[in-house]
Order: structure tokens, then C-alpha cells, then sequence
């Protein structure tokens, strides 16, 4: 078949491969200049099955409150007069039982681990390098309650077959020497030896190479003005220039901008922008930097030694589609970051960067024919997951396009 795929990023890309290795003929638009180049720039770089569990769960209301008006907090929900942010939030409040948090759980996880494998077999096939590192995640707390809470759901991991173990504080130094000068106490933690942490956007970029090998068409510079809709199909899609793309099918991975093209045809995905920052902190010899990637719980960030870079990410901003940088925000994750690992001479040279990660209200994407149009395909709404679950993400829409029995369960993602 013909197929038109919107967006380059690591969803897109992956798609795209997985696409052409089925025999299709893609074309690939994005409006940037090149591929990778929003939300898979500068993300946290870890491949993190171990943190697979949505945003929305139990205890969650309480913290939110909590941190209402607080502009430095982990999660900064900005009240805006947008009725797709109010509907958006009141299904993520739906989300925070315990039911759904293990359903959803469940559901990543299993994505996550298909994706994972997926990602080991291209590395493999194509000797890629991107800078990644397989040395596992190290989730650090600083609240023995938050360890405890989390330590129960260890439980749901285990019966899906991932490891996680849980950890002292002196095993977490042990396992990366570099928090030992870190000036905030730990508790205890626990080791995903199993994770992994690469640069998404050298690994984007790559395979966007071998995807052209393939035979993949890639049209940077292009922005979809409107998807035409006839009947139960999409008969076309205008772009910015005015020409008009056909093809057999068509397939959404736009992040956050999913919900925005499907809007004037009266569809709606509740996607919603949440916005995340970064630091790159250049380094240097003598600096002390953690080699294995570490997970903040307590401000929600995490740190991954990305070749002579440290990569810094967390926090999440409900703000629309505002990628302005916070200053304020982004001091707190250089305070925070100063605090664990002080020995960083690069901390002056950090180059600070904001992308909007498409958030579901349970954080399970949507992938394959989510809405009425029968040759529409949607490969988005993946949160902070998007790199853990490109692979398999990927490989699942190829499969569903191709009408073939995919190798897990499609169901969870429609």
C-alpha cells in the first residue's frame, strides 16, 4: 500500500521502518528540517520499563493539591480557558483508582517489554549506536512512604515477569559510586538491571537514514494544513503548501498535535500536551557523573550519562501548546541536580530545551484504527514513554496496517 506518515520523531520513524520492512511504500512528512527534531530532541534518554506506571493513580489528588500554584513543582497544571484541558483532566481524575492503575500498568509494561526486545533486535540488525548505555535504571527516594508505595507494586511487576529489586541506600551508592556525595539522604531505592538509556534523537536520526536505504520517501518542511474526510475514509490530506497527498493510508504519529488535526473533523482523542524540560550538562574529566541512569523520585527527574553529556529531564507543565522555557522551572532542576551531583563543572554551560509529550489520562497510547475512518491509523499519545515504546509501538501499527496477527495484544491501545 501507499502510506502517508505524519511525523518524524521517534514514533514516526520506527513506524516507518517497520512499515517499509512490510513492503510498503512510505512517504513521511514533518515540518521540521530533519527528523527527531521536537519531542524526541532532548528527552531523558532512558528506555524505562521499570517506570511504566501512569501518572494517574491513587494517592495522586492529594499531591496535586499539594502543589497547586507551586511554580517549581513536579507537576504544574496551569487552569486555562480550554475546554479540551478541563475535559482532558477530568478523565485523568477518572484514572486515579487503583483498578485502573493496574490495568494500565499491565498495559504498559507489556508494551514496554515487546518494545525493548524490538529495539535490541534493530540495534543488533543495524549496528546502530546512539549512544546507549546497558547498565540498567536506578530509582533513588528520599520518603521512606514513597518507597514503601512503590515497593507494593512490585508485586504487579513480577507477575508480568520484570524484575525490579529493591535496594538500601548504601546498595544504591554501591551501584553508582556517584551518589555518594550527593547532599540528599537517601532512604533506599530500587534497581531495574534490565533498563537501558541512548540518545533518542542520534537514534531517530539514524535509523531515518536507514529508513531511506529502504526505499522510505521523507519530505521535511511540509505541514499539514487539513485531512480531508469523506464518508468513512480520509481521501486526502492538504498541506501548508496547497498540493494535496494521497495514499492507501494514513497514519497520525504528531504527538501532541494529533488532537488538533482531527478536531475539524469532529474527532476527538483525548491527547493533551504536557509539556516536560531538559538540561544537556557538557562533562568533563574529573567531574563526578553517574554512568547508570538515575531516577529522582521525589522531583520526578532523571539523569543519563548520554557520551561526554549528562542528560537532565523531568517535570511535567499543563500549559498548552507553550514550549516557552520556565526559567523558574528550569533553576529547580539545576538546584536539584547541583544537590545530588556536585561535582559537575558544566553546570553554567547547561543547554535547557522544553518539548510537549502527548499525554492520554491513563498514559496507555492509542495505536491503529482508533477512529471512524477505516484508513486512518493513530500512533501517538505515549507521554514520557515514547522512547521506551517506540520500537514496539512501531512494529504493533505495521503489523495492524499489514493485517497481520501482531505478536501481542493490540487491544489496550484502542
Amino acid at each position: 500500500m501507499r502510506i502517508a506518515l505524519f511525523g518524524a520523531g521517534v514514533i514516526g520513524v520506527t513506524t516507518a521502518w517497520y512499515l517499509a520492512e512490510a513492503g510498503h511504500e512510505v512517504t513521511v512528512f514533518d515540518r521540521q528540517p530533519a527528523a527527531g527534531q521536537e519531542t524526541s530532541f532532548a528527552n531523558g534518554g532512558q528506555l524505562s520499563v521499570s517506570h511504566a506506571e501512569p501518572w494517574a493513580g491513587p494517592h495522586v489528588p492529594r499531591q496535586l493539591l499539594a502543589w497547586l500554584g507551586d511554580e517549581a513543582s513536579p507537576l504544574l497544571w496551569r487552569f486555562r480557558a480550554d475546554p479540551d484541558q478541563w475535559r482532558w483532566g477530568l478523565r485523568f481524575l477518572a484514572q486515579c483508582t487503583a483498578h485502573h492503575a493496574r490495568q494500565n500498568t499491565a498495559s504498559l509494561v507489556r508494551l514496554g517489554l515487546y518494545s525493548r526486545s524490538r529495539l535490541q533486535m534493530l540495534r543488533q540488525q543495524l549496528s546502530l549506536d546512539y549512544d546507549q548505555l546497558e547498565r540498567g535504571i536506578l530509582h533513588v527516594f528520599t520518603s521512606e512512604r514513597e518507597l514503601a508505595r512503590v515497593a507494593v507494586q512490585n508485586v504487579t511487576y513480577e507477575a508480568l515477569g520484570y524484575e525490579r529489586q529493591l535496594k538500601t541506600a548504601a546498595e544504591c551508592i554501591a551501584i553508582e559510586p556517584a551518589l555518594q556525595e550527593s547532599a540528599v539522604p537517601l532512604v533506599g531505592g530500587f534497581f531495574a538491571p534490565e533498563d537501558e538509556s541512548g540518545d533518542a534523537c542520534k537514534f531517530t536520526m539514524l535509523l531515518a537514514q536507514h529508513c531511506v536505504d529502504k526505499g522510505v520517501v521523507f519530505r521535511y518542511g511540509w505541514h499539514v494544513n487539513m485531512l480531508r474526510g469523506e464518508g468513512d475514509v480520509i481521501s486526502g490530506v492538504k498541506m501548508n503548501n496547497g498540493e494535496v497527498h494521497c495514499a492507501d493510508a494514513y497514519v497520525l504519529a504528531t504527538g501532541s498535535y494529533t488532537r488538533q488535526l482531527l478536531k475539524p473533523l469532529g474527532v476527538y482523542v483525548p491527547i493533551y500536551p504536557a509539556k516536560g524540560y531538559s538540561l544537556t550538562i557538557p562533562l568533563a574529566a574529573g567531574d563526578l557523573a553517574p554512568t547508570v541512569s538515575i531516577t529522582d523520585d521525589a522531583h520526578k527527574i532523571v539523569a543519563s550519562r548520554l557520551g561526554n553529556r549528562l542528560r537532565v529531564a523531568g517535570t511535567a507543565e499543563f500549559n498548552g501548546y507553550d514550549t516557552s522555557l520556565n526559567p523558574l522551572r528550569c533553576a529547580a532542576i539545576a538546584q536539584r541536580i547541583r544537590e545530588v551531583f556536585p561535582r559537575l563543572s558544566g553546570m553554567d554551560q547547561a543547554v535547557a530545551w522544553a518539548g510537549l509529550r502527548p499525554a492520554t489520562p491513563g498514559n496507555v497510547p492509542l495505536i491503529g484504527l482508533v477512529t471512524r475512518y477505516r484508513n486512518l491509523y493513530l500512533n501517538s499519545g505515549h507521554g514520557t514513554l515514547g522512547w521506551t515504546l517506540a520500537c514496539g509501538s512501531g512494529k504493533l501499527l505495521a503489523d495492524l496496517v499489514s493485517a497481520r496477527p501482531a505478536e501481542i495484544d493490540a487491544t489496550p491501545y484502542q
